[in-house]
């Protein structure tokens, strides 16, 4: 054999190795990730694994409907693909979809829980995580669902912030995001009419100032014990006519809920920011419970005007009525906050 056909025999092995392994990667997706956005497919009923992969090549869930078709071959999966609606990923990797259409459509039952406080902004990602078709931002910026004027609101709101009760909800699945919106606001009006508010009335408070202390409290509490209390808290400061100074507005007119609030975030030019503008801000800035509800309506009958972190506790406070008060809590919180290397002195 002459140097020149070894020569090219090599190379053709070399290149029907390189067309295996690059077939093999193609088919295998050995390093293929999760997929990202979202995407419903409703596979019909008798449609075959090369349907089903023309479907899922057109709604870009997989890369090639004849791979697709090839790996639920090799896989032994091809007679195994169940029909029915399914919210898939796109760019998902063969094996993660034929995964899921083997285990079958999801219960027609839709389930989210929302807990108490998130606003609408931290609520979308988790009705979309529960895979309920629809777009929560735009659902809930509909205010024409709620009478604000008849909770005291002298300019109609640009959504529902505050009024889409926080709870688990269970219903068909095909019903969507309306019906979702639909049960948050009769799940606020049905606590609503439980909630005695004779007491915020006296004090000229409307609903929606009610609804908006609510939404504060909710964020600012961490022990239930706590929320007539800083409830307490605001109804003073507005009666002295002394910013509230409650963080949470400005992190919900900053958008930043998890991280330290930065002095340029602080000193933020909104209407929101409490530090900067008396009296309450234009309305809620999270949909609170029923505890906080309460809270909100009838505070406690104390004279405190501050409140500051305690120390060594899971989000306990230190309450006072005058300022020396006030500075002597705050700088033990410092002094802790110092010790621990500038992190929170709590101990949750």
């Amino acid at each position: 054999m002459s140097n020149s056909t070894f020569a090219l025999r090599r190379t053709a092995a070399a290149a029907l190795a390189l067309a295996v392994l690059a077939f093999f990667w193609a088919t295998f997706q050995p390093f293929a990730g999760n997929g990202d956005e979202r995407v419903l497919v409703v596979i019909p009923k008798s449609a075959g694994a090369g349907e089903i992969g023309d479907l899922l090549d057109r709604k870009g869930v997989v890369p090639s409907a004849a791979l697709f078709e090839l790996r639920a071959f090799l896989g032994g999966n091809r007679g195994d693909l169940k029909p029915g609606r399914y919210t898939l990923r796109k760019g998902m990797s063969y094996g993660d979809a034929i995964d899921r259409l083997v285990a079958g459509p999801a219960s027609d039952i839709a389930r989210v829980t929302i807990p108490e406080g998130l606003s609408r902004v931290e609520t979308a990602p988790l009705v979309k995580k529960a895979g309920i078709e629809g777009d929560y931002l735009k659902e809930t910026a509909h205010p024409g669902l709620i009478p604000f004027r008849r909770y005291g609101a002298k300019t109609t709101p640009d959504s529902l912030e505050g009024f889409l009760f926080p709870a688990t909800y269970e219903f068909k699945r095909a019903e969507g995001m309306k019906t979702l919106v639909a049960q948050q606001i009769a799940a606020f009006k049905q606590r609503l009419a439980g909630v005695n508010l004779s007491y915020a009335r006296k004090k000229n408070l409307t609903v929606l100032d009610v609804v908006t202390i609510a939404s504060m409290v909710e964020r600012e509490a961490q022990v239930a014990r706590e929320r007539p209390l800083i409830a307490a808290v605001i109804y003073n400061r507005l009666h002295a006519g002394q910013p509230l100074g409650i963080d949470a507005t400005v992190r919900y007119a900053t958008g930043n809920w998890t991280k330290p609030l930065t002095q340029s975030e602080l000193a933020t030019d909104s209407p929101y920011n409490t530090r900067k503008n008396a009296g309450l801000p234009p309305g809620p800035i999270g949909n609170p419970g029923l505890d906080s509800l309460k809270a909100a309506a009838h505070p406690a009958q104390v004279d405190y005007l501050y409140y500051v972190v305690k120390p060594g506790t899971c989000g306990e406070h230190s309450f006072s009525s005058s300022d020396a008060e006030f500075e002597r809590d705050r700088q033990r919180y410092e002094a802790a906050r110092e010790a621990a290397g500038g992190r929170s002195p709590t101990t949750c």
